[in-house]
């Protein structure tokens, strides 16, 4: 990832790293329960598998080497090169000895009646991994189980490794049989009682050496291309006790710090904001030197037009941070700051920075994930028109991946495996993969619609042809790309009322060699609808035997359908001149939606994330979005019965419940402004933990999204009580994203700023590139205190995948900076 290094810096630390030898030191057992010293961490169990979507990649045995986290997932695993899906133990207990400097944990595998203990303690330069167990190894498990240590191949490609002596060159592109259990084993890139990888590397190297039996290098991207490599350890059979040990050593330097970090934003900003350099420091690392904003010239000079000492701020994970307020430097211009050896990348001070910079989100991200369609721009096919098959109705009672589950009926008029016509249209691949998630699908609909209603944007650069299933980026056709955009989301939506009547879960493919296909959606369907009384070599243009078509998940959820009749709701509005059949189409289904809840005792099921947020939070979404179109007193009850819900959960509701005040009675407002004023000092408290000024969460899945939905409470906090509340949250938002954040100063939208993500998780993951103008989750926090956004590896999900819903977020709040700041006429 781009740390600000100058050419310098990058000589400086080579020659120190080369000339200093390795200190002969243990690393300690600190505070936060890790091993550390200076260039090494040990973490041991302090994270943990990823329980909705498998193995994350963030657990067991893990290395932080030379400030990045290199391994991962030192455990027992039951295959060589085990993929996101297959079996992770149970998690028992973790525990450490501060006397003794030992961790351990306990898992299991209950199905096999296998528990065992792995324990590390500190040796020279690293640690010592014993596994016990009291039990031998199930007769189940022979040959299966083994302790695994996973290596990341962005760090180890492009170096060598050696086996007992014997040399070898890790693949910069995987060779060979991949793993398939039970019929393929891979072959092994080296074996050997001791593995030495990147020998040559002072900043790389890592030495196992095993005590029991033989260790096995693997290329675990052969089965996967977000697979690691993997050193395995089998374990053997007919033993109890202690039954592997392992000398886990890597190089040190005593000397080293990590390099700092001037998080800024890559935009730049403009002349009458707010301007605010954090700058991350080694924990050892001194802040006394004075950090200089530099003007930069036209003939590439350098004019120092502000220096100070950075201003030091409460510590956040592992890192110290000072900041450094040039808010008084309004001239327009390019600069850079710099801080000892760190320079950063130019960025601008002026007043159109932020003018273009929603631009690739409308213009190429939108298009690039509409389904159904031919995505074109220009000598490029992005995808084809993708699943016109879709879809068929998903078995009973059956939990499927990726949080999606039929109930005990189909809650429609078909049967499982038949297929429901005309739900081929519409709708956004959700993420990197391709399924259509409602819940993201309305979410987008919404914001869209309050994009449209704010600010009008009526830039036109992509023709949608819907009759020729047919998009064209960078060609104009005389309409709103965003109106064009919020009818492709409500047509998905509206196709379901139309369908079954109802909102649905979702649509996604029926297995996982289709749910992890990389590349265009086009080539997992051959788009003809699945007849299962074809062979599977037969097709007659309509019908065919391949069982490819995606499942369309169907039971019912009173929480889903409110969200569903509320981006209808409001999709009415602003299709209402640009497609007037359409808009009364959706505003007479939302009503038809609300009547018919009205009148039924609430369904309640609810699975992971698809099926809906909380019943009263989906009906006041419902509410006030029907109130607004429609004026109707049933939907002004209904908002005034959730009053308490909204009082109880403001910072949820506070967009909604600002957006009825004009449709509401003076009670009604008074109650939202008390409200107000309640929250005002929780939001501050909130926003004061970190030295970035906004709330970083700390899940599996990072917080660009809550950023950005704080952004936007901001703005319709501070449109409707100026005095309670200012803009200043809202422009810290954007710097976030655009670069003032832990870990580097990247920008998280791609092709925005001037050092932007470049590699991230979309369907493009496999070619390591980008899609222009998508946003990423951003800095993980992974525990106990490590901010990590990998920006040599893109299938970290929860780091760097790109999400539909975040770019109307995006969109919205850099409009919202622009009217706030004058940009912007409406």
């Amino acid at each position: 990832m781009f740390k600000s290094l100058t050419a310098a810096a990058i000589s400086g630390i080579l020659v120190s790293t080369s000339l200093t030898p390795a200190m002969a030191a243990s690393p300690k057992l600190n505070d936060k329960e890790y091993f550390s010293q200076p260039s090494l961490d040990i973490v041991v169990f302090s994270n943990w598998y990823n329980g909705m979507f498998g193995d994350s990649k963030i657990s067991g045995v893990e290395l932080i080497h030379f400030g990045e986290r290199s391994a991962t997932n030192g455990d027992v695993r039951l295959s060589a090169t085990p993929e996101q899906w297959d079996p992770i133990p149970t998690f028992v207990e973790r525990t450490v000895d501060k006397d003794t400097g030992v961790i351990r944990a306990t898992l299991a595998y209950p199905e096999y009646d296998f528990e065992y203990t792995i324990a590390a303690k500190p040796i020279e330069n690293g640690v010592e991994i014993s596994l016990s167990t009291d039990k031998p190894l199930p007769e189940a498990l022979i040959g299966k189980a083994g302790f695994n240590m996973e290596f990341l191949p962005a760090t180890y490609q492009e170096t060598t490794f050696l086996a007992d002596g014997k040399p070898g060159i890790f693949p910069l592109y995987p060779t060979g049989v991949k793993e398939i259990i039970g019929e393929f084993e891979p072959e092994p890139l080296a074996q050997g009682k001791q593995l030495v990888l990147a020998p040559e590397d002072s900043q790389k190297r890592v030495s196992i050496t095993s005590a029991t039996g033989e260790l096995a290098l693997y290329d675990g991207r052969a089965k996967a291309q977000n697979g690691w490599y993997v050193v395995r350890g089998m374990l053997p059979q007919g033993q109890k006790g202690e039954i592997l040990s392992w000398r886990l050593t890597a190089s040190t330097d005593d000397n080293w710090q990590r390099a700092p970090v001037i998080a800024h934003s890559q935009v730049g900003y403009l002349p009458g904001q707010t301007k605010r350099a954090v700058i991350e420091l080694d924990k050892n690392a001194a802040i006394d030197s004075k950090i200089e904003l530099l003007k930069v010239a036209t003939d590439g000079t350098l004019q120092v037009v502000k220096s100070a000492v950075p201003e030091k701020q409460n510590d956040y994970t592992r890192y110290q941070y000072a900041s450094f307020d040039f808010t008084d430097i309004t001239a327009e211009g390019l600069y850079q700051l710099r801080f000892g050896q760190t320079t950063t990348a130019a960025f601008p001070i002026a007043p159109d920075v932020l003018d273009g910079a929603w631009y690739p989100t409308l213009d190429h991200f939108f298009p690039v994930q509409m389904d159904h369609m031919l995505i074109n721009e220009a000598y490029r096919v992005w995808h084809g028109a993708s699943h016109l098959d879709d879809a068929l109705q998903a078995p009973v009672n059956h939990e499927h991946f990726d949080l999606y589950a039929q109930g005990p009926t189909t809650d429609t008029q078909y049967q499982p495996g038949e297929h429901i016509p005309g739900l081929n249209v519409g709708g956004w691949y959700d993420a990197g993969d391709y399924d259509i998630r409602t819940q993201t699908q309305y979410r987008t609909v919404r914001t869209l619609v309050q994009v449209w209603e704010e600010f009008g944007l009526e830039r036109d650069t992509t023709l949608v042809d819907y009759e020729k299933k047919y998009v064209d980026i960078h060609v104009p056709d005389t309409k709103p790309d965003l109106l064009q955009q919020i009818e492709h989301g409500t047509l998905a939506l509206l196709a379901q009322y139309r369908a079954v009547g109802h909102a649905i879960p979702g649509i996604i493919v029926p297995d996982l060699s289709q749910y992890t296909h990389l590349g265009d959606g086009l080539t997992m369907t051959d788009n003809l609808i699945y007849n299962p009384d074809m062979a599977e070599t037969e097709s007659d243009g309509i019908y065919s035997g391949v069982f490819d078509d995606r499942w369309a998940f169907t039971s019912k959820s009173t929480p889903l359908n409110y969200g569903s009749m509320a981006a209808l709701a409001a999709a009415s509005r602003a299709l209402a001149d640009y497609n007037p059949t359409l808009a009364k189409e959706c505003i007479d289904t939302a009503i038809a939606a609300w009547d018919e809840e009205a009148n039924q005792t609430p369904n309640m099921f609810q699975v992971g994330n698809t099926t809906g947020g909380g019943l009263q939070e989906e009906k006041l979404k419902a509410a006030t979005e029907l109130l607004i179109s429609t004026g109707d007193d049933k939907y002004r009850k209904a908002l005034q019965s959730l009053l308490p819900y909204i009082s109880e959960s403001f910072g949820r509701s506070a967009v909604l419940a600002i957006r009825a005040l004009p449709h509401m009675d003076n009670a009604y407002q008074q109650a939202i402004r008390k409200a107000a004023e309640r929250y005002q000092p929780q939001l501050q408290e909130a926003t004061s933990k970190n030295p970035f000024g906004v709330v970083i969460t700390e899940y599996g899945w990072a917080g660009n999204g809550t950023i950005l939905e704080m952004a936007m409470t901001q703005y319709y906090l501070h449109t409707a009580y100026p005095d309670l509340y200012s803009d200043a949250l809202l422009y810290r938002s954007l710097d976030y994203l655009y670069g003032t954040h832990p870990d580097s100063d990247i920008s998280f939208v791609s092709n925005v700023g001037t050092v932007s993500k470049k590699v991230a998780y979309g369907m493009n993951r496999a070619d390591y590139s980008f899609i222009s103008g998508a946003i990423v989750p951003g800095v993980l926090i992974l525990k106990p205190d490590l901010p990590e956004n990998m920006e040599n590896w893109p299938f970290m999900w929860g780091q760097n995948e790109y999400v539909i819903n975040l770019g109307g977020a995006y969109i919205f709040t850099v409009n919202a900076a622009l009217k706030l700041a004058g940009r912007l006429e409406k």
